[in-house]
């Protein structure tokens, strides 16, 4: 969305566009998203699917021993595999693919909505990290922003 504007000088009148931005300055941590829910990868199923219900969660990220985060269970699919409940979570997640070619894009709290909304474009959810990306502090949805957009009016 854009606005114009209009400035008189002298005899002359000039006009551009500034853009307008629905998020305006806004960053991650103004989305007040609960803390990060995740699961260490040798989790049973049976216990993904415990908590999932619980939490009301559709995506849950997985973390390996050191906290990192390896992928996601997608819960609805999960639950249409019919999963063995004793098979561990990183039987069944999708991994974050991470190349040269496809590098991990950092999503912290001080990043913009207009990045974050840009990395949504491709992506289901995002994981938002500290800075030096040692722990998940939040997951960040497509909805997220929409509700943000909407409390905070346009």
């Amino acid at each position: 969305m854009t606005t114009m504007t209009t400035t008189q000088l002298s005899n002359h009148s000039y006009s551009w566009q500034v853009p307008f931005h629905k998020y305006r300055v806004a960053v991650v941590e103004d989305l007040q998203l609960p803390p990060a829910f995740a699961l260490h990868e040798t989790e049973p199923v049976s216990r993904v699917m415990e908590l999932a219900y619980e939490r009301d969660f559709s995506h849950i990220p997985v973390l390996d021993r050191n906290r990192k985060p390896l992928g996601y269970v997608d819960v609805a699919r999960l639950k249409e595999s019919r999963a063995d409940p004793a098979d561990p979570v990183s039987k069944h997640m999708s991994k974050f693919k991470r190349t040269s070619s496809h590098p991990y894009t950092l999503i912290t709290v001080s990043t913009p909505l207009a990045e974050l909304e840009e990395f949504l474009n491709t992506n289901i959810f995002a994981l938002v990290t500290d800075s030096e990306r040692k722990f998940v502090l939040a997951v960040a949805t497509s909805q997220d922003l929409e509700n943000f957009v909407s409390r905070r009016g346009s």
